[in-house]
């Protein structure tokens, strides 16, 4: 028998030279699964032997079982709780192939998509019905609980790993939990996540914040917290959350806190990851999904999207696309404008990926994004004008397109890992804002309307090339090599109507931003023995900025030029102990990250010495934490106690103008406790709950933010929760109904550092309720979102330039019905 808990879960491979000879040992019993093990290890191929593997598999449940699979043969593998029933144990010398075979048994299907991914699909449906017909007075099959919260593989520690076997907070939301929630982009994922809080301003305007750790609401020229991925190349750099669409997503991959010796762009609080679905060989398959909705008081919202996988060569190559159109219609009025329901937002786009197998070996996947958002208005209110209202003199629409290209390239086998990620992205955003007030309250002459425009366009190149050792070794290492060049254009046009004079610039900045990144970072592990592991890692970067900016604005402003160079330099390590059993696991983690400095240029005067540049930030994390499975299995916990302390905090503000400028606000401390939970309550019945208990803290101000002084950080609560609740039935002719409840609680915040005069928001209690008929390849979903139509404000902010003379509030979308309509062919 094996005794250590970690080595059951690493596979050994074998000399790929060896003859296919199985030494089957430690069978606690006999079985078909270890007959056809055997067998199929017997009749393996004597030339060109694919890559073996010694497995462990005790007997249990098959999603359990192809998860210990996965892990053992460091693949990703997706889609496990789509195989139902219980395995055998399976012990040998097998290649993945074998392995899968003897697994799942004709149970479920299989497809070995390239060399270090597998998806597991449900049996034909076609099959699954004659059953169902052959048998019509078999009594029904039992109700199957949705899958557990840590029942993925995860590779968002670079390493196939199955969650809750790694030091850290690490969350995973799955395709099929998605798919209950109704999430389709970043806002519907922060209710699915114990502390994981977006602002609101708008469709991919927003800023993510994790674990209490807020720079400010506001998104500027600071290097977001939170690293947002699609798949391993990162979207934005300083710019805000593209909120890029969730579809054919396999799972979402949260980490938290800093994440330098695992991503080379150095993620200060944490990463948002977004896995897509890979293509599948040999499988022609696709769906299309249409919705529809309504908004009390508002207008109608509709959702269209398709999925199609077409094998290109046999055995080879596979394409899959995927498309979707949506409409969010709009809920309030414009009383100045004389309109109703402005703020409609569109967004459609698409994704392509073409995976080619070169090899048993390698492999290589090309992919390509792109996503068109483009918002008719803004969906803040005004209280004093009652209901879902404002009064502006201008829309103040936005534009967002977001461009991505990619190139994987995977090599796996018996010498360890290697994955090169090459990517592009292309993000161009654009806001118009109400200047009218701030223009009228700056005692010049008034004007009839103030428009400011804003426009950025930014180009990333990304590299990111990581080398692993087999996990068979009691001392595993992993390294990267990550670069990164960006470069960034951006503009600002502020200018007045009046009836004498149509427009009249008073103010126009045209600026370009150049960065130039590259950064070391990996992570060693070495086995202590009796399920003790200590790992050290550590990022080491240097990076450069080059800013240039030309200013125009007309007396009493000043016209200025600027050009400026900076680089930053250093060294964030990262240190963690954690023992394993097969209970779970309990860590201790200490890690630290850093994000570079940069220059202002905006204003309607030149910026003072003090405002000229804001400094690098540089946060310490220290943590403990435990993964459990209490009660038999039946309770998954995820819990962890942290301590960041976080010193000379970059923040994005603005000036009485309305203009934007960045500095160091002070030093910041948190501690807090979060907890994630899913328990098997009844049979068909799961619940999921998460939490975060915090207390963000200024502990240390900058003198020129005096007010800010015993503040809170903004925009982060104290206190958020959320609890979900899933009941599955098996109804007659293989019909399923599936009743999915949700309630997400955010506390209090401020929206500024500045807690004299920062309004308050949160505090408020919101849900969604839906009920889905499932057939064999169909489903109809009815859903209502805020059943309560609750009018809570999310976030008390929309304009800069009419900030702190109007109260702003951002009110909870009202109550929504939806319909869904789900087809597979």
């Amino acid at each position: 028998m094996i005794s250590d808990t970690k080595s059951q879960l690493r596979g050994r491979p074998d000399d790929p030279g060896r003859s296919g000879a199985v030494a089957v040992a430690c069978l606690r019993r006999s079985g078909p699964a270890l007959v056809l093990a055997s067998s199929l290890a017997l009749a393996g191929e004597a030339a060109a032997t694919p890559a073996r593997f010694h497995f462990n598999i005790p007997a249990k449940a098959r999603s359990e079982a192809l998860i210990d699979l996965g892990v053992q043969a460091r693949v990703t593998l997706g889609g496990a709780s789509s195989c139902p029933g219980r395995s055998q144990t399976v012990v040998g010398v097998l290649t993945l192939r074998q392995a899968l075979q003897a697994v799942t048994a004709g149970a479920c299907r299989f497809e070995v998509l390239d060399n270090a991914t597998v998806s597991i699909r449900p049996a034909r449906a076609t099959r699954a019905w004659a059953a169902v017909e052959r048998s019509p007075a078999a009594a029904p099959p039992p109700v199957l609980a949705a899958p557990a919260i840590d029942s993925v593989i995860v590779t968002a520690t670079k390493r196939p790993t199955r969650l809750g076997a790694a030091a850290g907070g690490l969350s995973v939301i799955g395709a099929a939990r998605l798919r209950d929630a109704g999430a389709i982009d970043t806002t519907s994922i922060s209710q699915q996540t114990a502390g994981f809080i977006t602002t609101n301003l708008g469709a991919a305007r927003n800023k993510i914040m994790l674990r209490g750790l807020s720079d400010g609401t506001f998104t500027g020229r600071t290097q977001q917290t939170v690293g947002t991925y699609l798949d391993n190349i990162p979207l934005t750099y300083n710019a805000p959350d593209p909120d890029l669409r969730l579809i054919d997503v396999d799972r979402v991959e949260i980490l938290r806190g800093p994440q330098g010796a695992l991503y080379g762009g150095g993620s200060l609080s944490g990463v948002y990851r977004i896995v897509s679905a890979k293509p599948v060989l040999d499988e022609r398959s696709g769906s299309v999904l249409a919705g529809a909705a309504v908004t009390e008081s508002g207008s109608p919202s509709s959702r269209l999207e398709g999925v199609v996988n077409l094998p290109v060569v046999a055995g080879r190559a596979a394409l899959r696309l995927a498309a979707y159109s949506d409409v969010d219609g709009g809920y309030v009025d414009d009383v100045n404008l004389r309109l109703s329901n402005v703020d409609r937002t569109t967004r459609t786009g698409g994704r392509a990926a073409l995976a080619v197998a070169l090899d048993p070996e390698w492999s290589i996947q090309l992919s390509g994004v792109r996503q068109d958002l483009h918002a008719t208005d803004s969906q803040y209110t005004t209280p004093s004008l009652g209901g879902q209202r404002r009064a502006n003199q201008v829309r103040e629409t936005h534009d967002n397109v977001l461009e991505q290209g990619a190139v994987t390239v995977t090599g796996a086998g018996g010498w360890g890992r290697f994955v090169s990620s090459t990517g592009y992205v292309r993000h161009r955003f654009a806001s118009r804002f109400d200047a009218t007030a701030a223009l009228n309250g700056a005692g010049g002459d008034a004007v009839d309307v103030g428009l400011f425009d804003e426009a950025s366009k930014v180009r990333l190149l990304v590299e990111d090339a990581v080398l692993s050792s087999p996990d068979t070794d009691r001392f595993r290492w992993l390294f990267g090599l990550y670069g990164l060049a960006s470069l960034e254009d951006s503009d600002g046009e502020l200018r007045a109507r009046t009836f004498f004079e149509p427009s009249r610039l008073i103010y126009l900045e045209a600026r370009r931003d150049r960065r130039r990144e590259l950064a070391l970072y990996g992570e060693t592990a070495y086995d202590l023995g009796g399920g003790w592991t200590a790992s050290l890692g550590g990022r080491a970067f240097s990076s450069e900025v080059h800013t240039t900016s030309s200013v125009e604005a007309p007396a009493p402003g000043q016209s200025r030029a600027l050009d400026r160079k900076a680089r930053f330099t250093g060294v964030s390590p990262k240190f963690s102990l954690q023992r394993t059993w097969s209970g779970g696991l309990v860590y201790l983690l200490t890690s630290e990250g850093y994000r570079s400095g940069g220059f202002n240029s905006g204003g309607l005067i030149a910026p003072s010495t003090l405002r000229g540049s804001f400094k690098p930030d540089h946060l310490r994390n220290y943590e403990i934490g435990a993964s459990l499975r209490p009660g038999h299995g039946r309770m998954i916990l995820r819990t962890a106690l942290f301590h960041d302390v976080w010193t000379d905090i970059q923040t994005d503000q603005y000036l009485s103008s309305g203009l934007s400028y960045t500095a160091n606000v002070g030093d910041g401390r948190n501690t807090g406790l979060e907890v994630e939970a899913t328990v098997l309550a009844a049979p068909g019945l799961i619940l999921d709950a998460n939490a975060l208990f915090n207390r963000p803290r200024l502990s240390k101000v900058n003198p020129n933010f005096a007010s800010a002084a015993q503040s809170e950080l903004p925009g982060v609560p104290d206190v958020s929760a959320g609890l979900m609740a899933r009941y599955e039935r098996t109804l007659a002719q293989a019909r399923r109904l599936v009743l999915t409840s949700e309630l997400d609680y955010v506390g209090r915040s401020r929206l500024t550092f500045d807690r004299r005069l920062s309004p308050s928001m949160g505090g408020y209690v919101t849900g969604r309720l839906s009920a889905e008929l499932v057939g064999r390849d169909w489903s109809w979903t009815l859903a209502v979102t805020n059943p309560a139509n609750a009018s809570s404000d999310t976030f008390a902010y929309g304009n800069p330039f009419s900030f702190g003379q109007v109260r702003q509030v951002t009110p909870l979308r009202p109550r929504t019905w939806s319909l869904v309509v789900f087809r597979m062919f």
